[in-house]
């Protein structure tokens, strides 16, 4: 058998060093860095390689930061493991690293790793006490100019906790939705199949946009809302822009697109001549299909008016499920106006009064009524000229002034048709 010789990586190697890192695979210790960062550092820092002929049998990767430098990953053949080759692979990627002025080189590993004997050779110390802290940027670097001419962003994390109440709609988000998306390889243990568009309906200003949102913040995938309205002036029409919008969104790996009042856009088809809106309408039968076919995406469609929806759009196979988002509960109404009531008065209010006035409310009407109140508790606290000192604010009566005089946005009439389209049309 020939000797074993380190040199410099070469970019034949990559199948070596892939071989490698399954190998590590397979013993149970998964690597710290991804593979696509080794491969990175391979190209672009500090590479080793031990071969026997043509066979890489080892290899140490390294970069440097600053003045401190980081063994990205280290690995020997099984067979041949317990012969110094890793002591040799990092004597070897720290001469390459001196250029560098390097004041210390350091290595993270997994607790599983047993085999440590490569690094106390070359008089690397265990360091106890500490933690390693990982977090994943939601947007790579390459996506992000997509995103920016999508008008997208990548939204605060804690909108999904931000949502006051509505309990019962957020656990079958939760379940249906958030769960299979944020473990695909559980949920493909399960046979389950993430789902790839779903439809949000309900009446007016219960919150469908907020959810949407709060799903891409729970997710943490970037949020695009597609605006129609905005896309009809393009060259191209209506429907050709709404093509490319979708040909761009395909660049970017994970993603919750939204359209809002999606109505505008697939109402029922009728009528001879075809109208131009039917063209938009078939364009975008034809996206979902293929936007189904891509991992790691969700689409979220909004409507006020599910009954005008064309019936091809909402056939399944397009989308997944079709969720009413109603109005809240007394539960759900309790926690909305604990959260827009200051929290040095809350505990003079009567919260339970102004639930109970707030009957038939949306979100939407009980953030007006609290905001309302609080504006005017100002202005006549100003008027009175008393001194703005200590803990002052609304009060029980202010609330339920602001609540007589706010219409609700949805009629008894459309509460009632709502429960109709539930029972008629909801796919939960």
């Amino acid at each position: 058998m020939s000797a074993w010789t380190i040199r410099d990586f070469h970019s034949q190697d990559v199948e070596g060093i892939l071989a490698l890192w399954q190998s590590l695979r397979e013993s149970d210790v998964a690597p710290v860095y991804d593979l696509s960062e080794v491969l990175a550092s391979c190209e672009k820092d500090h590479a080793v390689v031990a071969v026997q002929g043509e066979q890489v049998i080892g290899a140490a990767v390294a970069r440097a930061a600053h003045d401190q430098g980081w063994i990205v990953f280290l690995a020997t053949v099984p067979s041949f493991r317990g012969r110094g080759i890793g002591t040799m692979l990092l004597a070897a990627v720290e001469n390459r690293m001196e250029a560098h002025g390097l004041n210390k080189l350091s290595a993270l590993m997994p607790e599983t790793q047993t085999r440590v004997e490569a690094f106390t050779n070359r008089g690397f110390v265990v360091k106890k006490n500490l933690r390693y802290f990982e977090r994943r940027i939601p947007v790579q670097r390459a996506e992000r100019g997509a995103l920016d001419e999508l008008g997208g962003r990548v939204l605060p994390r804690d909108l999904w906790d931000r949502v006051a109440g509505m309990t019962a709609e957020k656990e079958l988000l939760e379940r249906r939705l958030v769960l299979p998306l944020a473990e695909p390889e559980l949920a493909e243990e399960f046979g389950v199949v993430p789902p790839r568009a779903v439809v949000l309906f309900g009446p007016p200003g219960t919150g469908k946009t907020t959810f949407a949102k709060a799903i891409a913040s729970r997710l943490e995938w970037p949020f695009v809302e597609v605006f129609p309205s905005r896309l009809a002036g393009e060259p191209g029409g209506l429907a050709g822009a709404l093509r490319q919008t979708f040909l761009e969104i395909a660049e970017l790996e994970h993603v919750v697109v939204f359209i809002d009042e999606v109505e505008e856009i697939a109402s029922r088809r009728s009528g001879e001549p075809p109208s131009p809106m039917q063209g938009v309408t078939n364009e975008l039968l034809k996206i979902i299909p293929a936007f189904r076919d891509q991992p790691g995406r969700l689409l979220v469609c909004a409507t006020n008016f599910i009954r005008s929806l064309d019936s091809a759009f909402l056939r399944h196979g397009r989308f997944d499920y079709v969720i009413p988002i109603g109005l809240p509960d007394e539960a759900a109404r309790s926690a909305m106006w604990n959260r827009f009531i200051p929290a040095h008065v809350v505990a003079e209010i009567d919260v339970q009064a102004l639930v109970g006035a707030s009957a038939g409310f949306s979100p939407a009407d009980i953030e007006f009524a609290a905001r309302s109140a609080s504006q005017r508790a100002l202005e006549k606290a100003m008027a009175d000229g008393a001194p703005l000192t200590g803990r002052r604010g609304p009060v029980t009566e202010n609330y339920l002034e602001t609540i007589g005089e706010t219409t609700a946005t949805v009629s008894d009439a459309v509460a009632e048709s709502f429960l109709d389209d539930i029972a008629a049309l909801a796919r939960t």
